[in-house]
C-alpha cells in the first residue's frame, strides 16, 4: 500500500514546489537583483554611476533623447532574440526620442553595468528618464505595445 501512496506523494510535492516557484519568479529575481547590488564593490558602483552619467544622462551631454532603452541579454537567448523585433521596432518608431541599446552581458565591458543594475535574469529592459533614473524595469519578454505604453511621453 505505502509502494502504491509514496510515489503519489512525492510527485504532488514536487509539483507543489514548481507551483510555487513560478508564482515566486518576480520576487525571486527582485530578491537576486538586490544582492547582486549589495555585493558590488563602492568602486564598481561609482565607475557605473559615471558611465551612465556620462552616456545617459541627456540633461548633462545635450543629447535630445528622452528615454534609454536598455535591454541586457545574451546572444543565443531564446527570449532575447524575440526581444530582437521589439528593440527595432522601438528605434525605428521613435530615432529621436529613445535611444535603444543592447547590453550583452556576456561581453567583459558591460559587466560593470549588469552588477550596476543588479541584472540576475535576462531578458531584462530598463527604462532611463532623460536625467538617467530607472523608471521602468522589467524581467523577461515583453512587447512592443506594452513597452510604449511605459513611455513617458506617450502618456502625455
Amino acid at each position: 500500500m505505502v509502494k502504491k501512496i509514496l510515489p503519489w506523494i512525492v510527485f504532488s510535492v514536487l509539483f507543489a514546489f514548481l507551483i510555487i516557484g513560478f508564482a515566486m519568479k518576480g520576487s525571486m529575481n527582485n530578491y537576486l537583483s538586490r544582492m547582486m547590488k549589495e555585493h558590488a564593490s563602492p568602486e564598481l558602483l561609482i565607475s557605473g554611476e559615471i558611465l551612465i552619467d556620462s552616456l545617459y544622462n541627456y540633461s548633462k551631454n545635450g543629447l535630445s533623447y528622452e528615454i534609454t532603452f536598455l535591454e541586457f541579454g545574451a546572444k543565443g537567448c531564446s527570449a532575447c532574440k524575440r526581444m530582437e523585433s521589439v528593440l527595432e521596432e522601438i528605434s525605428t518608431k521613435y530615432p529621436s526620442r529613445v535611444n535603444v541599446k543592447f547590453i550583452n552581458i556576456l561581453l567583459p565591458e558591460n559587466q560593470v553595468l549588469m552588477k550596476y543594475y543588479g541584472i540576475a535574469t535576462i531578458p531584462t529592459q530598463v527604462l532611463l528618464d532623460k536625467g538617467r533614473n530607472v523608471f521602468f524595469r522589467n524581467t523577461g519578454y515583453y512587447s512592443t505595445e506594452e513597452m510604449e505604453k511605459e513611455f513617458a511621453f506617450s502618456k502625455k
